[in-house]
């Protein structure tokens, strides 16, 4: 009897199985389930400030800078990786709200998220017979990738828990929002978490790779800090800072064309090998 019990339990337990993933997963019917093969088809691309915003150099404005390069970059992918569609967060030197391009970059289901910045000291004070004096500390050279610090870890979910989960009952889905106590959404919440999180580590690497390496620039590396737009943004998420704007070299290099093409051409080899390397063969 024992054996024969057995035998019904092993044949049934597929179906077991089965019936217990749709119950589980079929909250999700939106959403990629399975982590381990993420594909990049749209890859959002965000001009840092506007808006009469952001770092200056003797002649330049971080504004002007990204935009630039935000565009080049833009018509880049289109030519060299023409699978993946490019959604940008501004195309005009108007300034747009951190989370409008949080919210963009949500709304387009974007795979990956390059925000393009400039870098900058601010000025030095010195004490000169009694007084405070300040000058312009232009000490600061090269680039510097951020992802996003893990004391905001809370915000990353929050925007993985909206963009995976509750927006199905906003948009005419099966009506399941989030729920906290339901071990399956948790498993899947997580399991996103830590594969954007590795997968922007990753990008910012191979991005400072190609700056480092093939262009030859100096670099302070990959770091975390917590920056709105990269932790509101349920993807893989990456801050280039391109330079030092307030840096004469650097602000000369970020103006020129070669410069630009460079720094663009540096992104694009990254966003290929990245695609490489986590999407499935």
């Amino acid at each position: 009897m024992k054996n024969k019990a057995l035998k019904r339990y092993i044949y049934c337990l597929p179906l077991i199985l089965c019936l217990s993933a749709v119950k589980s997963y079929s909250f999700t019917a939106a959403a990629k389930t399975d982590t381990s093969a993420f594909r990049v088809k749209t890859i959002v691309v965000d001009a840092g400030h506007g808006g009469h915003t952001g770092a200056s150099g003797s002649y330049s404005t971080e504004e002007q800078v990204t935009l630039a390069l935000a565009l080049k970059l833009q018509k880049a992918i289109q030519k060299d990786l023409k699978d993946v569609k490019v959604v940008m967060t501004r195309t005009t030197p108007d300034g747009v709200g951190l989370q409008k391009r949080s919210d963009i970059a949500n709304d387009a289901k974007g795979d990956l998220f390059i925000s393009i910045h400039c870098n900058s000291l601010p000025d030095r004070t010195r004490i000169v017979n009694g007084r405070k004096v300040r000058s312009p500390d232009q000490s600061g050279r090269g680039v510097l990738l951020l992802v996003y610090g893990l004391h905001r870890d809370k915000e990353e979910v929050a925007a993985l828990r909206e963009n995976l989960f509750e927006e199905t009952s906003a948009k005419g889905g099966n009506g399941l929002g989030f729920d906290p106590h339901d071990p399956g959404q948790m498993i899947i919440l997580n399991a996103f978490k830590q594969k954007f999180r590795k997968n922007s580590i990753l990008f910012a690497n191979l991005v400072n790779d190609e700056f480092v390496q093939t262009d030859g620039r100096s670099s302070d590396g990959v770091k975390e800090q917590g920056v709105l737009v990269l932790c509101h943004t349920a993807m893989p998420a990456v801050l280039v800072e391109t330079g030092f704007i307030n840096n004469p070299k650097d602000e000369e290099y970020l103006n020129s064309e070669d410069g630009q093409n460079e720094i663009v051409a540096s992104i694009v080899r990254a966003i290929k090998s990245y695609k490489k390397e986590i999407e499935p063969i």
